[in-house]
């Protein structure tokens, strides 16, 4: 059986976001066509923690020669990317905050991004070590439009995924929600979510 990991990084609820809204669909959709287990990450409510050089440390510190601190320090990394490494396929559900991601989509990335489990430094330069998932990108902006000079989140994390290998992406956004045809291009991101998994 395959696995989706579903992650959700708006500070609005599930009535509230669109970028969850958009992710149910495709998550929904994919799971019903494939029968694939669904893992959830809610990252505005996991809190998680942004990289100290402590932590930086332990991350980066085979399990077995971990201190028992380094072990607590990395324990949130290790569940990040045991849940990634599962995965199949990957639905990311994010706003655009302020032309960028939301902090903690960033501190997540920043959790799972670790040298020699998800990528790996070789004499070529660095290689991703998550060939073969698939990702898609639920996204949602007041203004900022998706794909253009101004949007530095879809641009990070398409590039932020390859790195780990994962090259496969396709972006589902809502953007410009705040001007007057808001409603209309939320129904065009809905309708476009449920034909991805047709």
């Amino acid at each position: 059986m395959s696995n989706i990991l579903y992650v959700t990084a708006s500070i609005r609820s599930d009535a509230e976001s669109v970028t969850r809204g958009l992710g149910q669909r495709i998550v929904d959709g994919l799971a019903a066509k494939t029968g694939a287990a669904v893992t959830t990450c809610d990252l505005a409510a996991n809190d998680l923690p942004y990289v100290s050089a402590e932590r930086f440390d332990a991350n980066l510190t085979p399990a077995e020669a971990r201190t028992p601190e380094q072990t607590e320090l990395a324990a949130i990394a290790d569940t990040l990317i045991a849940e990634l490494l599962a995965a199949d396929t990957i639905v990311i559900a994010a706003p655009v905050y302020n032309f960028g991601p939301p902090a903690s989509l960033k501190a997540w990335a920043d959790l799972v991004a670790r040298a020699g489990t998800t990528f790996q430094y070789t004499a070529t330069g660095p290689e991703g070590l998550l060939k073969g998932k698939k990702a898609y990108l639920a996204i949602a902006s007041g203004g900022t439009p998706v794909g253009s000079d101004v949007d530095f989140m879809s641009r990070w994390l398409t590039f932020f995924l390859g790195f780990l290998g994962i090259s496969d992406v396709q972006i589902v956004a809502a953007d410009g929600i705040m001007g007057i045809d808001g409603e209309a291009k939320i129904a065009a991101a809905n309708d476009a979510a449920l034909k991805l998994t047709a």
